[in-house]
């Protein structure tokens, strides 16, 4: 079995980009605590609006929160699910890397 056939390497690409970065994992941190509004983001993280905005459509993207709008606030959440595909790789990659006798071919 190869990593792709449980979760389509670029899925897992997308994934472990938006987890490669300390500001984002800071923010699902956060989010972990419940859901948040992007006000309450800015201040926790002392990050600008807009820096912060280029974080969240990262997270976004790759599935990795979830948005809703209330009235001119914008509110974030975790989506454990995408946390559950990004763990479901790493243990494939796990599993896969276990030694295996292989024939020599040089």
């Amino acid at each position: 079995m190869q990593a792709t056939d449980s979760i389509p390497a670029r899925r897992s690409a997308a994934l472990f980009h938006a987890l490669s970065d300390e500001k984002r994992l800071r923010i699902l941190a956060l989010l972990a605590g419940g859901e948040l509004c992007v006000c309450e983001l800015t201040e926790a993280l002392h990050l600008s609006q807009s820096l912060l905005s280029f974080h969240l459509r990262t997270l976004r993207d790759a599935g990795l929160v979830v948005d809703r709008r209330e009235g001119r606030w914008i509110h974030y959440s975790l989506r454990s699910e995408a946390l559950e595909e990004a763990k479901s790789a790493i243990e494939t990659l796990a599993v896969e890397s276990t030694p295996r006798v292989r024939a020599a071919r040089c």
